[in-house]
């Protein structure tokens, strides 16, 4: 009789560790690698962090090439923007994401390089996030790797 029980409270107890699991929330708080889409290569650390609710990214990190200006600013930032030539590293460029199911949406993200502010998406692929930009009908896709 003893043996049934502890087989029964494993089993219990495996149950409710694969249920906690299975409808754990993607998570995409932490430190990433960014990668430009466009030449493939590592652009920054990207901290992404949650406030009162909502996701943010800050810029830990840059990678620059010789000759990149070793303090770049965001001067093609829109006028209106309070990041406007501010300088990129520290820059929060990811604000107000909301988590809405496997996705976080309703934020933006700036790419301070362009100055351009996409509404965003942001998801998990195994490791790796995906980070979108939309502008109308157009978007942007990245691959973003562990930092740490």
């Amino acid at each position: 009789m003893n043996q049934v029980i502890r087989v029964f409270g494993f089993a219990a107890v495996f149950c409710l560790l694969f249920t906690g699991i299975s409808f754990a929330q993607p998570e995409i708080a932490g430190k990433w690698k960014t990668i430009d889409d466009e030449t493939n290569q590592p652009k920054s650390i990207v901290s992404i962090f949650e406030r009162d609710g909502k996701y943010y990214g800050k810029i830990e990190e840059l990678f620059l090439k010789e000759g990149d200006n070793p303090n770049p600013t965001c001067d093609k930032c829109p006028e209106k923007d309070p990041r406007k030539d501010q300088p990129t590293k520290g820059m929060e460029i990811i604000k107000d994401m909301v988590e809405k199911g496997e996705k976080f949406k309703g934020g933006t993200i700036l790419d301070p390089k362009k100055g351009k502010v996409y509404t965003c998406e942001i998801w998990r692929e195994g490791e790796n996030l995906k980070v979108r930009g939309y502008i109308a009908f157009f978007y942007r896709t990245q691959t973003w790797l562990p930092a740490e």
